[in-house]
């Protein structure tokens, strides 16, 4: 922990999947669907936590090669008939962002996930207007963990990437940015920090869960936003 706890920032980038809702069970389904019509080895859980970090339009052409659009529409056919159905929030998410929707802070989303993607699934959650934009996946010019989603998030705001600008994520690709960008990183620690080895992915604060970072903005049962 650091002193950067006890000063409430300026604003706030989240990101999406398994930070704001848990969507690795779709996205294995998806995965593998495509790895199977590939002609490739199917992974566990465990694989595809660990491999899938890094946007799409980056990881498909290491992975299938030349045939890395066919797969792409694969993967998209299927993840499509079951994103939204299986849509699961994370504990603590609704609460915190509605709290952050009531405060002066800028609250906004710097995903990996297809941008197209990433609002719709917002819109199905009735959570559009709880954030003041949205940025996913080849919406700017590079993708996580290049800082230049930071800087689309941050337009307009009145406010540059730095310390009094947390980013909260779940992996190591989420530490990596805020550092690229000069931000407070905030990592929320699910069990594989085994994989944060190198010092720029290293963040400047670890918390369990959005539970307790929705306590890092109330005091005493009240909020102090």
């Amino acid at each position: 922990m650091t002193e950067n706890v006890n000063k409430l920032p300026k604003a706030i980038l989240f990101d999406w999947d398994n930070t704001l809702v848990d969507t690795w069970p779709v996205i294995h389904d998806a995965m593998n669907v495509t790895l199977k019509y590939m002609g490739c080895d199917g992974w566990d859980m465990v694989e595809t936590r660990k491999r899938v970090r890094r946007a799409l339009r980056e990881t498909f052409p290491e992975l299938f090669g030349t045939r890395w659009q066919e797969a792409r529409d694969v993967f998209y056919e299927r993840f499509h008939k079951i994103h939204l159905e299986r849509l699961e929030i994370i504990d603590g998410a609704q609460e915190l962002i509605k709290l952050l929707a009531k405060s002066p802070i800028y609250v906004a989303v710097v995903s990996n996930k297809n941008g197209e993607n990433l609002r719709r699934e917002a819109e199905y959650l009735g959570w559009s207007n709880y954030f003041d934009v949205m940025v996913g996946a080849a919406d700017a010019a590079k993708d996580k963990p290049a800082m230049e989603p930071v800087l689309m998030a941050l337009e307009g705001s009145g406010f540059a990437p730095g310390k009094e600008v947390w980013f909260i994520g779940d992996t190591e690709i989420d530490v990596q940015c805020a550092n690229n960008s000069g931000c407070t990183s905030i990592l929320i620690s699910n069990g594989t920090d085994y994989l944060i080895q190198d010092s720029d992915m290293m963040p400047d604060i670890k918390i369990p869960n959005l539970i307790y970072l929705r306590g890092l903005v109330l005091k005493d049962g009240n909020s102090i936003l």
